[in-house]
């Protein structure tokens, strides 16, 4: 029954997170191109305000839910799980070295104006912003294959007193 919980924890997790991402990639930065840049820059410093808790929360439930199931399965879902979490904790630090240095920029230029150069700062962080939807994409499809590949017979890890009594 846990182990059940744990894969579908898992499956919902990192679904949400690389929907998340990819809603982003798709359509709000589409809409980012096709506003003028203070309509963007203020957007984009709200945006970040609500995304912050929101999508650390969903990245933390994820990088658990995976290590979880990486603990619990046994044999190629525990590999496959253990890649997943490697994806979402690689999701996490692109996000937080990458894009968050950049959204106090972001926040200023919103109640200023951007400098000379900005567009090479933006284009950076949509840089990071793929880098991080594709890490949380790869993420997601390794728990499918899990859940494709194995299904109910995903094996869960043995304890040592199942070892013993056998």
């Amino acid at each position: 029954m846990l182990f059940r919980l744990v894969k579908t924890l898992a499956a919902v997790s990192t679904g949400l997170l690389a929907g998340a991402f990819g809603y982003g990639v798709v359509n709000v930065v589409y809409a980012f191109h096709a506003v003028p840049i203070p309509v963007r820059l203020t957007f984009h410093a709200a945006l970040m305000q609500v995304n912050g808790v929101v999508m650390q929360s969903m990245m933390a439930l994820a990088l658990l839910s995976t290590l979880a199931l990486a603990a619990m399965a046994a044999s190629v879902p525990r590999l496959l799980a253990a890649g997943s979490a490697t994806l979402v904790l690689a999701t996490f630090l692109i996000t937080r070295f990458g894009n968050v240095p950049i959204h106090p920029l972001i926040e200023k230029w919103a109640v200023t104006s951007p400098p000379a150069g900005y567009a090479a700062i933006l284009d950076r962080w949509e840089m990071f912003n793929l880098m991080r939807t594709g890490t949380g994409f790869a993420a997601f499809g390794l728990i499918v294959c899990i859940l494709v590949v194995f299904g109910e017979r995903t094996p869960p890890r043995r304890s040592r007193v199942q070892v013993e009594r056998t």
